[in-house]
């Protein structure tokens, strides 16, 4: 939140009052332009990526469109859910059936805003003006994945629990779509808002913990060093050079820039680049000194080992933990948005959180996390959070000063209620998606410690 003093006030006021009425209308008649825009992105990119990445699953699944309006489009953005109810859309597919591209008319004017789906990597938005996609022929093969479905059984304390979940006992407002409670490595519950099984949902900030996975990745095979430069700046006498991965993994770059950190809409909805939009911003505190929330450090460490993910593609780390249903996305150029923009099914996040359950090592006996990563990533050594009670280490949330839950627990956690609670002491892993409206908050805090009880019965 913005605060000024009294003063502070009293002059901006006067100088809003000495703006020409003509120039202040030209600038409003800018932004709502500018707001349908981004709606219209924002309408294409969940069409396309909700429906082609859930038909990704050979062919097993599928999401409508009604489907995608009743939870993606949904109470977003108070700016933009009034303008994007009413855009008019259109899903166009390639001759063999798959969505090809996705496109949202926005004013009269101006051609369709895109969003285009590649193989293996999902869709991305095209920027602002962008001509229309040609169609694409693709081998089917190369990016179908088989579906398998986790079970649990029905009745019981535990179950009784989960299926809380999709009451608003934990948040009014709030809308569940999954739970999964995995216990010793075996799921205990597996349960799903009607029609929702198996369907891969954006994961929104969940992505910053997966991005430091796979920094853990590159650290291990001797790739990557979190106490490096993140290579930000101009040149080696930028003091930008100073920003180290950890710090950008920490949330603590020192960098500036014009929205709250957890806003970075013209990359997500705009069509911007990550290059264009998160690297430059400038200095205004000393690198590791203060604590803010931002998108853009998770991408500038993302950045940092990109070159890494030619020799080790992102599917085939996906595939290894056996997150067969993840896909991340990018943006026009290419660049992977780490930050938000990863696509993953309830059980894979499991999965992911099975693997720091287990020290970075797969079922197979073979380390892919550098021994002591679950210590770097939950060790708060960084500047912490002002307000809230949850801390922060190196792109995991810590849970560890609450009432009945284990001071170990960490988590990874994401807009419209994504969360990953890993409870390293109970050997247990909570996973719970939503799609929870704007202003609605569902109560991960209270969830984990009445799963936790259920346990113990």
């Amino acid at each position: 939140m913005i605060r000024m003093s009294l003063a502070a006030t009293a002059l901006h006021a006067v100088c809003l009052w000495a703006v020409p009425a003509t120039a202040q209308s030209a600038q409003d008649a800018l932004d709502t332009r500018y707001d349908r825009a981004l709606a219209a992105g924002y309408k294409a990119l969940m069409l396309c990526s909700a429906i082609a990445n859930t038909e990704r699953n050979a062919g097993v699944l599928t999401r409508t469109p009604e489907s995608v309006h009743q939870w993606e489009l949904t109470g977003i953005y108070p700016s933009l859910d009034p303008i994007i109810r009413d855009l008019p859309y259109e899903i166009v597919r390639a001759a063999d059936g798959r969505v090809n591209h996705v496109e949202v008319q926005w004013v009269a004017d101006m051609p369709p805003r895109y969003a285009r789906h590649d193989i293996g990597e999902g869709c991305k938005v095209l920027p602002i003006g962008s001509p229309e996609p040609s169609l694409s022929r693709w081998d089917m093969n190369l990016f179908e994945r088989p579906y398998t479905n986790m079970h649990s059984a029905v009745g019981g304390a535990l179950y009784d629990a989960g299926r809380a979940a999709f009451t608003e006992n934990y948040g009014e407002g709030t809308r569940t779509s999954a739970v999964i409670v995995v216990k010793d490595g075996r799921t205990s519950v597996a349960d799903f808002a009607e029609d929702r099984r198996g369907e891969p949902q954006r994961t929104w900030s969940v992505a910053k913990s997966i991005a430091a996975t796979l920094v853990g990745a590159a650290v291990y095979r001797g790739e990557a060093d979190v106490n490096a430069s993140a290579g930000l700046g101009a040149d080696e006498n930028d003091p930008r050079r100073a920003i180290t991965i950890d710090h950008a993994l920490r949330m603590a770059s020192g960098r500036y820039s014009d929205t709250p950190g957890n806003r970075t809409d013209p990359l997500y909805w705009g069509g911007a680049t990550v290059d264009e939009r998160a690297q430059n911003w400038p200095l205004i505190h000393k690198p590791g000194t203060v604590y803010r929330y931002a998108n853009n450090d998770t991408l500038a460490a993302v950045q940092a080992i990109e070159a890494t993910f030619v020799g080790h593609p992102l599917a085939e780390f996906f595939a290894k933990i056996g997150m067969h249903h993840t896909v991340a996305e990018t943006d026009w150029q290419g660049n992977n948005v780490l930050s938000s923009q990863v696509w993953a099914t309830a059980e894979d996040l499991a999965k992911l959180g099975q693997l720091y359950l287990d020290d970075g090592v797969l079922p197979n006996g073979e380390r892919i996390l550098p021994e002591g990563w679950v210590e770097y990533v939950t060790t708060p050594s960084g500047p912490q959070p002002a307000t809230g009670t949850f801390g922060y280490g190196a792109g995991f949330w810590l849970l560890n000063k609450e009432d009945g839950v284990p001071t170990d627990t960490f988590a990874a956690i994401g807009n419209r209620g994504q969360y990953v609670v890993i409870v390293p002491s109970r050997n247990v892993v909570i996973v719970r998606r939503g799609e929870d409206p704007a202003g609605a908050r569902f109560d991960i805090v209270t969830f984990t410690r009445d799963v936790l009880a259920a346990l113990d019965k």
